[in-house]
């Protein structure tokens, strides 16, 4: 994770808690839409960093369509936003029109907010288009001066930008993650590990790959990092590793 600048930390230290002030007093009124978005924009101003005049716009929200708000820094869009109520769930469906716009202009970057709920996503340029959940946060659970909350808040930050640290935290997370590590789990170099395991914790004992791989999918793993488009995709990520590996040994040799 990149290191936030003195002045950013303060900033994120004194502003959090003022917000989470306004933020709680919000939700206890039950304020609509519209209101969210004032304090959103407020937010994307006071702790994130934007200038308010010049970087946020609601230009791309023509009746509702598309999204509420974007972040634009130097004609750039940087992220596309789509504001609900704050007393509102937030659903993966309110997210259809950005990310529709979002792709169609080359926008990364998604967020879903009601103001204490911050989920952040990723369009994948497939076809068809898709997203990711990259990661979400309740803006009232957050500790002011935490150094895990403050990185949490840099990914939105204008500092964080120029350093690229919402890039960074999706490789991170693209690297190390529950399905990765299935994946390790299940490739042969693990298998392998695994059986001269159990014959040290019991000498003389017969197992053979078939068998432990079979417990591992049967019995340790769960279903949900076994099958889907992001276990195949984990899985061929692990293979084309090893292949690299393998590849480098034979040119050594």
């Amino acid at each position: 994770m990149a290191t936030i600048p003195k002045r950013v930390s303060e900033r994120l230290s004194k502003e959090t808690g003022k917000f989470q002030r306004i933020l709680k007093g919000a939700s206890d009124r039950d304020i609509n839409e519209s209101d969210t978005v004032v304090i959103v924009t407020d937010m994307l101003s006071r702790v994130f960093g934007f200038d308010k005049y010049t970087e946020i716009t609601s230009e791309y929200s023509i009746r509702g369509t598309f999204c509420d708000l974007a972040v634009e820094v130097d004609d750039n869009v940087e992220y596309l936003i789509e504001v609900k109520a704050i007393g509102l769930d937030l659903r993966e469906s309110h997210l259809r029109q950005a990310v529709g716009y979002g792709a169609q202009h080359g926008v990364q970057w998604v967020i879903l907010t009601n103001g204490i709920i911050w989920e952040i996503y990723r369009i994948k340029f497939d076809k068809p288009v898709g997203h990711e959940l990259l990661t979400t946060f309740n803006f009232l659970d957050l500790s002011p001066r935490k150094k895990e909350d403050q990185e949490t808040l840099f990914l939105l930050c204008k500092e964080g930008l120029s350093r690229a640290a919402i890039e960074d935290y999706h490789e991170h997370v693209k690297g190390v993650n529950k399905f990765v590590i299935s994946a390790i789990l299940q490739s042969e170099p693990s298998i392998n590990m695994l059986r001269r395991e159990l014959r040290r914790v019991s000498p003389g004992l017969k197992v053979v790959t078939k068998e432990i791989e079979s417990i591992l999918v049967g019995e340790v793993l769960k279903r949900d990092v076994l099958e889907g488009d992001n276990a195949e995709e984990a899985k061929a990520r692990v293979k084309k590793a090893s292949g690299r590996v393998l590849k480098k040994r034979k040119t050594k040799g």
